[in-house]
């Protein structure tokens, strides 16, 4: 057993609460700000480029709506963004144009991580690889992750040696009393999909006894969004392993102010996931 550090604190979107997400501006300044990784949103565009908006069509950010997918890239970048979430007095941060994959790569500084977010379909999937390969960044600086078991079992078909996690949002979602999906039907997709781990929408419900197969079977944990460093302490406890925040600042500096530790179980052997070695 040894002590490990703190969870990752995650920008997600970038410092979304302070800047335009999703732009370079908001994922410059959440370096700035502290933050150990950047999140962003990713789709495929009509000529097969990669591009970051959350949003399948832009309609929320500029004029025209165009659909992503049917779009150029041209198109696209000659769109200037507005955001509902900011001042739109005008800043620096007050209007950007949509990022391409390449440029948020270019962002991030060593020892940083990307958490890439997939919203294509798994078609985007050796796009991205390439894009990855002619970049200079390294593969244990990103993260994939998808609510698509298709483009998580595909990353992991591709190159293995890509992080790539399943994000999942439990709910109640019928006058039962437990969340679904559960930990249980999880398991069954992380092993299907050869995941890496789970990344959950940080329900007040959950707790330790639904997160114990995860930990039991070496499944990583993450969550999101959390901007209250009590919760942020709470998912700490859980086990979580980065904590993904519109507020990087804030809950960095909580952070650091009570120099979070916890200890870690030793790792277990891949066979637990799936019955082999991997």
């Amino acid at each position: 057993m040894h002590a490990s550090s703190r969870p990752l604190i995650v920008a997600h979107r970038g410092a979304s609460a302070d800047a335009p997400e999703n732009t370079l501006p908001a994922f410059q300044l959440a370096w700035e700000q502290g933050a150990d990784a950047i999140e962003g949103d990713f789709h495929l565009t009509r000529d097969r480029k990669i591009v970051c908006i959350h949003n399948p069509t832009t309609g929320e950010y500029a004029t025209p709506n165009l659909t992503v997918r049917k779009s150029k890239l041209a198109d696209l970048q000659a769109l200037t963004l507005r955001s509902p979430h900011i001042d739109p007095t005008p800043s620096p941060l007050a209007a950007s144009v949509i990022p391409t994959l390449a440029e948020v790569l270019a962002t991030v500084p060593q020892g940083k991580k990307l958490y890439i977010e997939i919203k294509s379909s798994s078609k985007i999937v050796r796009h991205l690889l390439k894009e990855i390969d002619s970049s200079d960044i390294s593969a244990s600086q990103l993260v994939i992750i998808a609510f698509s078991g298709r483009v998580v079992r595909a990353i992991k078909r591709q190159r293995p040696s890509l992080k790539a996690i399943l994000l999942a949002t439990p709910r109640y979602r019928t006058k039962g009393r437990n969340l679904l999906p559960s930990s249980q039907q999880l398991l069954i997709e992380l092993r299907r999909t050869g995941a890496d781990g789970v990344s959950l929408y940080a329900h007040p419900d959950i707790d330790a006894t639904y997160l114990a197969p995860f930990h039991e079977n070496n499944y990583e944990l993450h969550t999101w969004t959390i901007d209250d460093p009590h919760l942020a302490k709470k998912w700490f406890d859980l086990g979580a392993l980065s904590i993904t925040t519109n507020k990087p600042e804030t809950l960095s500096s909580w952070m650091s102010r009570h120099k979070k530790t916890r200890v870690a179980q030793p790792e277990k052997p891949m066979a637990t996931r799936a019955g082999k070695i991997e």
